[in-house]
């Protein structure tokens, strides 16, 4: 998705069904492999198979060293249809 673009953002929640997801991922430290890490990941994600989350964490396991323990993960729709609406006109405050 395009961070920079609201409109873009607005849009693909709308008619695409992204919606917020984070999730918390706890892994082995490469260096001291009986401590835990937490790591936050939060992307706009279409649930129910979340394919952002699973590329990234095929990314994690293919890439980086340390070993995933668990992840834990939300997922919120942030904008619905009927909490959107549109406004035909425009008003400019001077």
């Amino acid at each position: 998705m395009d961070k920079d673009n609201p409109v873009s953002n607005v849009s693909k929640q709308l008619v695409s069904h992204y919606r917020l997801t984070t999730a918390e991922i706890l892994y082995f430290m490469p260096d001291h492999p009986s401590f835990l890490q937490s790591y936050i990941w939060q992307e706009y994600d279409i649930a129910p198979r979340f394919p952002e989350l699973k590329n990234f964490l095929r990314f994690w396991t293919r890439e980086l060293d340390g070993k995933l323990h668990s992840v834990y993960m939300a997922s919120k729709k942030i904008i619905s249809p009927e909490e959107f609406d549109y406004w035909g006109s425009e008003i400019t405050l001077q």
